[in-house]
């Protein structure tokens, strides 16, 4: 009978993830759930509800964000790009000589 329901609950929990409306509450139910220290759970979820109340996203979207670069046409230094190339070309030339030596 427990194994019955252990498995009803665990089929529940895969089947019904999408109807959780907040993923900010799964985070700390989590954690009480491995560790049991309630006030941890209790601090994380306090701390994204105040982030989200702030930023109006959520931490991850908000990190996520932070590392995208809102302008996809980043241009790059002409100087750098002519570095790297002529870098490559002695890196090259080396290895093309230490080939015919061999």
């Amino acid at each position: 009978m427990k194994n019955k329901k252990i498995a009803l609950i665990l089929t529940s929990v895969v089947l019904l993830t999408g109807c959780v409306q907040s993923t900010a509450i799964l985070g700390p139910a989590i954690t009480v759930a491995a560790t049991g220290n309630i006030a941890q759970a209790g601090f994380t979820y306090g701390t994204n509800e105040v982030f989200k109340k702030e930023t109006g996203k959520d931490t991850l979207q908000y990190v996520s964000d932070l590392l995208e670069p809102e302008d996809k046409n980043v241009t790059i230094n002409e100087d750098l790009v002519a570095l790297v190339k002529s870098r490559i070309k002695k890196t090259r030339k080396k290895l093309l000589q230490k080939k015919v030596i061999n």
